[in-house]
């Protein structure tokens, strides 16, 4: 362990489990039934990499002060957080020592802000709620309305998180799968998510955000929570023993347990360094994950559903700015139903043929096909928008059929399409 901070109580999640132990009716139980899943789970799918999940999030802005009232922006900025992380792709993965490289793991778990309430309503998947508490504590009062704060969303639908003042020197807290649905998720102290406005340093990395919803897909402290012990467990076998938290930004090799020469991989997500010194999930923590998310949180697999066709309202509306952009379809992405789009300045692995859209503000698209030599021809025609802007439809100058399509997510970096029947 090192670079001991004010820090050191950074981390609610373990607290909350052990009130959670004492007393939820049923937890002990459904704990231990998670448990053996996931290990049997696991042990399944060693050599079946598991598909790409998008999760629907909420992020519930639950503010006292003016400023505690984060910015759109500041919730955009830690959703692309979590998408590099949770897919590898990070800038600063370099930072993970050589000797761990080949065991980082790409979780293959995508969020995007919902689109569609629990209504069926449009949405930004962001709620804003003013309170008359100066400060937050572990005891989930900040996801009631009647303490304060504001209900979670269904939470076999969407990943609730709160953004809000928290005291003690907590940064944040997550619930372990197989607690009340109604305190699932997680809470982050409002300056320790994103990137920008209130972030600060040194947890302006969004990596709070990172490390807790690593718990809410059932992951453990890389030290296994024994203390400063060396007999804790975090049921992963590619993370060294680790003889309790690091902080600050530690220097390799940092060793504790006997566990040299390589040390404790304090570069990882699920340990308490500062956001510039945390860079990785590894394979084994990627697998507990795809348990979590084909067990105990198997409904939200199947992403944010879009309301049927005739309950969408119609009017004008303007689909969301990060449409617009040329796109690739990855085909190896898609699932029943639905196209997965990649931006095209993005690295993606060599294929064949790949088609591709491109959406232009001004109404026009163009529709990309594999050409000559694999070099795309581009189709142009318009695009219109109804309800809320999230149903477009595809129009071609050269009496080609239209084409209707929901939106069912998109950021800065994938865009998944439904085709609806026109």
């Amino acid at each position: 362990m090192t670079g001991l901070s004010a820090s050191a109580g950074r981390c609610g999640t373990m607290p909350v489990h052990r009130r959670l132990l004492d007393t939820a009716p049923g937890y002990i139980a459904t704990r231990a039934d998670i448990e053996d899943f996931t290990f049997q789970e696991c042990r399944r799918r060693r050599a079946e990499p598991p598909r790409v999940v998008r999760v629907p999030v909420v992020v519930h802005v639950v503010w006292h002060d003016e400023a505690q009232n984060i910015s759109d922006d500041q919730v955009h900025s830690q959703i692309t957080v979590l998408n590099a992380d949770f897919r590898k792709r990070n800038a600063d993965l370099t930072k993970v020592p050589q000797v761990w490289q080949s065991v980082v793991g790409d979780a293959r778990v995508e969020f995007a802000l919902a689109t569609t309430d629990p209504n069926g309503a449009p949405t930004s998947g962001i709620t804003r709620t003013r309170t008359g508490t100066t400060a937050f504590d572990t005891d989930d009062a900040v996801k009631s309305a009647a303490t304060g704060g504001v209900d979670a969303w269904p939470a076999g639908t969407y990943l609730n998180i709160w953004a809000c003042q928290l005291g003690g020197g907590v940064l944040g807290y997550a619930q372990f799968p197989g607690g009340p649905a109604a305190t699932d998720g997680v809470v982050v102290l409002h300056s320790s998510f994103g990137t920008t406005g209130t972030a600060a340093a040194p947890f302006n990395g969004g990596r709070t955000t990172t490390h807790e919803v690593g718990h809410w897909l059932n992951l453990r402290h890389i030290w296994g929570d024994d203390g400063e012990g060396c007999g804790g467990d975090d049921f992963v076998a590619d993370t060294p023993n680790q003889g309790g938290p690091n902080y600050g930004k530690p220097t390799w090799p940092t060793m504790s347990c006997q566990n040299g020469p390589d040390g404790d991989m304090f570069m990882n997500f699920m340990d308490y360094t500062d956001d510039d010194a945390m860079c990785c999930f590894t394979v084994g923590q990627a697998a507990r994950m795809a348990a979590c998310l084909a067990g105990p949180r198997a409904s939200l697999a199947a992403g944010d559903a879009d309301p049927p066709v005739d309950q969408r309202p119609t009017g004008d509306a303007a689909p969301p700015a990060a449409l617009f952009r040329r796109w690739v379809h990855v085909r190896e992405e898609d699932t029943p139903g639905v196209r997965v789009y990649r931006r095209a300045d993005l690295p993606l692995p060599p294929a064949r043929g790949r088609d591709g859209i491109e959406f232009h503000p001004d109404g026009t698209f163009v529709d990309l096909r594999p050409g000559p030599v694999d070099a795309p021809v581009g189709a142009t025609g318009r695009w219109s928008a109804d309800g809320d802007g999230c149903r477009l439809e595809l129009t071609y100058p050269n009496g080609r059929a239209a084409a209707c399509l929901h939106i069912v997510t998109v950021d800065e970096n994938v865009l998944c399409l439904r085709p609806l029947a026109g």
